[in-house]
């Protein structure tokens, strides 16, 4: 991938590298091309155009994509990480389609649900870390303290 594309990608909605009101160019992108840009599969790919989050356009040689479609799927992976369904995903691309500007058109409500479920996240993941780490402390001062193997050289 160039780095124009993993700038783009690793950049996110919102944040630089990113453009939302791209029109459709003369540059296309097969779905192999676009799934391995984004770093998901081709079939993640087909699984967002069969809930109609993408639409690409038909070809001689199958569908291909262009720039407003690798915006939306860099748009959608951006929601799925941040916690979103993909109907809600699915409203905020409309969104985005008639005009909106923004990084993410979510509703205040909304944002602070999603930040309670991250935070929440977040305490289950630091009480499940702070337990292995305990399980490990007590493993491994149990092999520490569990008498040495036969250090002779056989077996």
């Amino acid at each position: 991938m160039d780095k124009e594309c993993r700038a783009h990608f690793g950049a996110g909605i919102g944040q630089a590298g990113d453009d939302t009101q791209t029109s459709p160019s003369s540059e296309a992108f097969t779905i192999g091309e676009l799934a391995e840009e984004a770093g998901i599969t081709v079939r993640a790919l087909r699984f967002y155009q069969s809930k109609g989050l993408l639409a690409p356009r038909r070809e001689r040689n199958g569908r291909v994509f262009n720039q407003y479609d690798r915006d939306s799927l860099a748009f959608i992976l951006r929601g799925k990480r941040l916690g979103f369904t993909l109907a809600e995903i699915r409203e905020m691309l409309l969104a985005r389609a008639r005009g909106f500007a923004g990084p993410l058109p979510i509703n205040r409500r909304k944002c602070v649900e999603q930040i309670a479920m991250l935070e929440k996240q977040l305490r289950e993941i630091d009480s499940a870390l702070a337990e292995l780490r305990e399980i490990y402390a007590e493993m491994f001062d149990i092999s520490r303290n569990a008498p040495t193997a036969d250090t002779s050289g056989t077996c």
